[in-house]
């Protein structure tokens, strides 16, 4: 099994009104020398914002901002923008996060040129209510029970306000794959993949073409106990020599509740719909005890990586109250993945 080390917590929540509930889930980036976190902060009442810190070194805290640089402005994200990740794609940084309504849960785009003043792109993903998804998808045949178990919120609940399939953990590749943007979505259970020219190309039309071909668009699925629940995309995928490294989140039902680990799998470097090798076993789970007790418990949810030499440093959501860092040797992780190469 590979070795990890548990690095403990690098943030935590403080006094201060944005911040006071929690600090989670961060989008982890170097650029010139530095590493920048943006994390998601919790506001009294469940109101999320983005927070900023920036690191000298992987677990060196340099400078940490007393105020978010994002906060919602939309009706779309009256309650909270949520969960973001990061990338740099030629000159353009795209930061994804979850925007939430109260009821509806939807990938989100903001894009930037220097890290400081972002652009709100919107909504990325589909906003489509569950009933017309199940009408597209069921052209290559029925939608698989653990759909209908998945999303019943969307399904009944009932609400003067259009309600939406939660479409979540939008996260971008870190460059173009012949020619193409490509990123993550999901709709649980399964991981979904998406690849356009242009993020103009994702119009209704487009969409309701993805979703008569919605089988084809799974790219990871439930496999192995740990993550037998539902998974969900979690850092932005590595480029290695075997394939793009994903670090995600498993998620298992126990008699505590749902248990969220963090997993890994490699997909293919021209082809990432292609599954290359998953890891069989968690690569973490919740065991200590800043993971294991918070907001909610049973909580390793990875969001945010870096890789120093042979180091990989995984940037995590602990029991979704502070953040905190694992790391390991990432050639001995690929070294062990290949071995179960599908």
């Amino acid at each position: 099994m590979v070795s990890i080390k548990k690095e403990g917590i690098l943030l935590s929540k403080t006094e201060l009104s944005f911040e006071s509930e929690g600090v989670l889930n961060p989008a982890v980036i170097k650029e010139n020398g530095k590493i920048h976190l943006f994390y998601r902060a919790v506001a009294k009442g469940n109101f999320s914002s983005i927070g900023y810190c920036l690191l000298s070194d992987p677990l060196t805290l340099e400078k940490r901002l007393d105020l978010p640089i994002l906060v919602p402005e939309f009706d779309y994200e009256k309650h909270g923008v949520e969960d973001p990740r990061i990338v740099k794609i030629d000159d353009l940084f795209y930061l994804t996060y979850t925007s939430y309504n109260g009821v509806n849960a939807l990938g989100t785009l903001a894009t930037s040129k220097d890290l400081k003043s972002w652009k709100k792109t919107g909504i990325l993903v589909p906003q489509i209510p569950y009933e017309e998804f199940k009408i597209l998808s069921e052209f290559q045949g029925a939608v698989p029970e653990k759909y209908q178990r998945y999303n019943k919120f969307q399904m009944s609940h009932n609400d003067s306000d259009p309600i939406f399939l939660w479409d979540k953990n939008l996260i971008f590749f870190p460059r173009r794959i012949n020619e193409k943007l490509y990123f993550l979505h999901r709709i649980r259970p399964d991981i979904q993949i998406v690849s356009v020219e242009n993020i103009e190309d994702l119009t209704p039309a487009f969409w309701k073409d993805y979703f008569l071909h919605f089988n084809d668009h799974i790219v990871l699925s439930p496999k192995y106990d740990h993550e037998f629940s539902y998974i969900g995309a979690g850092c932005p995928p590595i480029e290695t020599e075997y394939g793009w490294l994903m670090i995600y989140h498993g998620v298992h039902d126990s008699i505590d509740g749902y248990v969220y680990s963090a997993c890994a799998a490699l997909l293919d470097l021209e082809n990432p719909e292609k599954e290359i090798a998953r890891l069989s076993y968690p690569l973490f789970r919740p065991e200590e005890k800043w993971e294991l007790k918070g907001e909610v418990n049973n909580v390793c949810f990875p969001t945010g990586a870096v890789v120093e030499n042979d180091t990989l440093y995984i940037y995590y959501g602990a029991a979704d109250e502070r953040i905190a860092v694992a790391s390991l040797s990432i050639s001995r992780l690929l070294k062990e993945m290949m071995t179960s190469a599908v």
